[in-house]
């Protein structure tokens, strides 16, 4: 039986996302995302065509290093100026009754009382169609911007999340108890104070007693977004991601991760089931495969060398984009070296350039052909085990258009893409079949545990072995809980 795959819109409110240089052409709408109505028309129209979610990226500094001129970004309008997503997803929910709506947010962008609090609010205005993409920065200058010296470490960089998404799934899950929210006009009575509490989280780098001022949305914890294919992304996701996106080169090393992933999902008391993963690809379309090609070739015409470079890092010491023409092999940086080496192997009759690193990089995730073709393409991506495709476009809101009167129809026709939204309202009903997170999801732990007389709790920490390092007193509820169930 053929399983429908899920769509995502993957979108940034900003001019230049993934695609740089294709804001230039005269079908490009992104270049003024700042117009509140270029986004509400795209949302109707995604929603029409049955998307089940509309996908924001951020970013909270500029690439590059952080002591280097950013000339290029400017420039290019290289996500700046960029706008922050979550007014715009306030906007859209009111204009919106049945799409997803994900917005990233790194953790050290705003405290995590007050995110929960935004996130609450979001997901009450949308009724439950809010998605959180937990990301924890990759720019100096971004770190820079809340007042740390420099980008922390990456592995303790995923410490650091886990003290975030530990404050709050407590609001989230555990500040109020089921029944809590009464509006009993006849006893005066709004609530019941019996089943509303204070979390006293304390942690290395929060405290936060609470409680939580919003009672429980309809999805209580939004549905949770996770990009990250390094070794301690992948452990982060395992324990904490309902969905995951990735982009691989290719279906089989989308296997591997996906594999890898779900496996240690397993050995920290989840399914493999509960993750779903979206590859991230981009689509160009022709009624014929001469058709697809020629678009090709025109999408290539706009494609910004220095763009691409400057996204990709590939810039020398002193943080400046290499010049296009420069040989590889004189290449002398600390960055994206991965990308170097992947040119070295694949052109092998001439002198690989820098140039040829950025064309490579804006083909490596694309599928050019008729709309078969593209399912075709589709199949072998599910088949190793994507539960999900997010859409990366040329242009807004062509790309999108395009791909709903074209491609949707045959995925329709083959079972590949669902017909209706179907019954359940929220975004997490959609992908998983009920609102509310499962109980082997481990904010599930906090779901009854804080009292009138519950001492402060010890947020969870990660060492570097990547296990829990737990107060004890969280240890031992954690212990008695899962021995109840």
């Amino acid at each position: 039986m053929t399983v429908p795959l899920h769509f995502n819109a993957f979108v940034m409110n900003t001019n230049s996302h993934i695609h740089h240089g294709q804001w230039r052409r005269p079908d490009a709408g992104q270049v003024d995302f700042e117009d509140v109505e270029l986004w509400i028309e795209l949302a109707k129209k995604l929603e029409a065509a049955k998307f089940d979610a509309l996908f924001f990226a951020d970013v909270t500094g500029v690439y590059g290093d952080a002591d280097a001129d950013f000339d290029v970004y400017i420039r290019e309008g290289l996500q700046i100026p960029s706008n922050d997503p979550i007014p715009l997803v306030a906007a859209l929910a009111v204009h919106t009754s049945r799409i997803g709506l994900a917005l990233t947010s790194n953790v050290a962008q705003s405290h995590p009382y007050q995110f929960a609090r935004q996130v609450s609010t979001l997901d009450h205005i949308s009724r439950g169609r809010v998605a959180w993409n937990i990301v924890t920065g990759l720019q100096d200058n971004g770190a820079r911007n809340f007042g740390h010296p420099r980008l922390t470490d990456h592995t303790e960089r995923y410490a650091w999340a886990e003290e975030y998404v530990d404050v709050t799934y407590k609001l989230w899950e555990g500040s109020w108890d089921e029944g809590a929210l009464l509006k009993d006009r006849e006893r005066g009575i709004y609530s019941d104070a019996s089943k509303i509490h204070k979390i006293n989280h304390v942690s290395e780098r929060y405290s936060v007693q609470g409680p939580h001022l919003p009672s429980p949305s309809p999805q209580r914890t939004p549905v949770l977004y996770q990009a990250g294919s390094s070794e301690s992304g992948r452990a982060f996701a395992a324990k904490h991601a309902e969905a995951t996106f990735i982009i691989s080169p290719n279906p089989a090393l989308a296997k591997q991760l996906i594999d890898d992933t779900r496996r240690q999902a397993v050995e920290v008391g989840r399914r493999a089931e509960d993750i779903k993963f979206f590859q991230g690809l981009s689509f160009v379309i022709g009624d014929t495969e001469e058709e697809a090609k020629a678009k090709a070739a025109e999408v290539e015409q706009y494609v910004s060398i220095d763009g691409y470079l400057a996204h990709s890092a590939l810039v020398d010491k002193t943080g400046r984009v290499y010049d296009p023409e420069t040989p590889l092999k004189d290449v002398d940086t600390n960055t994206a070296k991965g990308f170097g080496e992947w040119v070295s192997k694949a052109i092998t009759d001439r002198e690989p350039l820098v140039r040829d690193v950025a064309l490579l990089i804006s083909r490596s995730t694309r599928i050019v052909g008729t709309p078969d073709q593209i399912a075709d393409a589709l199949v072998e991506w599910q088949a190793a085990g994507v539960d999900g495709i997010n859409v990366i476009n040329w242009v807004i809101p062509g790309s999108f258009e395009e791909f709903a009167e074209k491609v949707l129809p045959v995925l329709r026709e083959r079972g590949l893409a669902q017909n209706e939204y179907g019954d359940d309202t929220t975004l997490r009903g959609r992908l998983f079949g009920a609102p509310r997170l499962n109980d082997r999801h481990p904010a599930a732990r906090y779901r009854g545990a804080f009292g009138r007389d519950a001492v402060p709790s010890t947020g969870a920490r990660v060492n570097e072995g990547g296990a829990d390092a737990s107060g004890s007193a969280e240890a031992d509820l954690v212990e008695a809980q899962e021995a109840a169930r």
